[in-house]
């Protein structure tokens, strides 16, 4: 049976501080020689998620921005693909809203909001770096957003709870992950994830499908696969995450994905 391995990135396989994968390489290089499909499923835009894929020799399918899109290497799957539209070598199946249509309605709120609202489409790139941690470059390709805003409030608090029920009732979605409010339109990681199993499928039949996350954010993902891996939060505590068959294993980051590849081993 083909064993897919499903991976948010920041907080499971790099450090939430600084965006590291150094000490994951050696269960990456593990899954490879079993050929195991590494799919990242993150909020990363495509631009910060090509960094990664090239430095790590990854070459699978990849979700961005919260299940706004997928991406299929052209000749990846033995059939052809009728995507949306072609980006490069990509064949992109798009789920989520486009990127200005997201900011209209969210341009259209701000001067609801009794407080300030920092957008990544209204900073520059040196106030993300400085903000975030990420290098400026890494800042530079946070900003090429598709299908998501990322948001900083600064304000009470049940004001960002009444702005966040007005981007519900235009029709948006919103997560909120380590630092930052992601809004989109309604796909997200789990809806991604299932389109993608079912390619998967028709590629390679039965498969055993694994999920390895840490957040809230990536509940959706981890609801539609057979195996289920929570991590721990940077603080050691547990996300609120309520799944059956859900494995919750100790660690954060590359140290902590590592631990799960092998908690794994025996059975991929």
């Amino acid at each position: 049976m083909k064993s897919i391995l499903f991976t948010d990135l920041d907080g499971s396989l790099l450090d939430p501080q600084s965006y590291s994968y150094e000490g994951s390489q050696e269960a990456i290089r593990w899954l490879k020689e079993r050929q195991i499909p590494i799919v990242f499923c993150s909020a990363k835009t495509r631009a910060e998620q090509e960094v990664y894929r090239k430095a790590l020799g990854i070459s699978d399918p990849f979700i961005v921005e919260e299940g706004g899109a997928i991406l299929i290497p052209r000749g990846y799957f033995p059939f052809s693909l009728q995507p949306q539209r072609w980006i490069d070598e990509y064949a992109v199946v798009e789920l989520g809203l486009p990127y200005e249509q997201i900011r209209a309605v969210l341009d259209r709120l701000k001067g609801e909001f009794r407080g300030e609202i920092k957008t990544f489409g209204d900073l520059r790139a040196e106030e993300i770096a400085q903000d975030s941690g990420l290098s400026l470059e890494m800042a530079r390709l946070a900003q090429q957003r598709e299908y998501t805003e990322t948001l900083k409030f600064e304000g009470p608090e049940e004001e960002v709870r009444r702005f966040l029920r007005r981007v519900e009732e235009k029709g948006l979605s919103w997560s909120r992950g380590e630092r930052y409010y992601r809004v989109r339109g309604k796909a997200d990681k789990g809806e991604a994830t299932r389109v993608l199993l079912d390619l998967f499928k028709k590629a390679f039949g039965q498969v055993r499908s694994i999920a390895i996350g840490n957040s809230l954010s990536d509940e959706p993902m981890l609801r539609v696969v057979d195996c289920p891996i929570l991590l721990q939060e940077p603080d050691g505590g547990w996300a609120s995450v309520d799944i059956s068959g859900l494995h919750r294993l100790e660690g954060f980051g590359p140290a902590g994905w590592t631990r799960a590849i092998k908690a794994l081993a025996s059975k991929l």
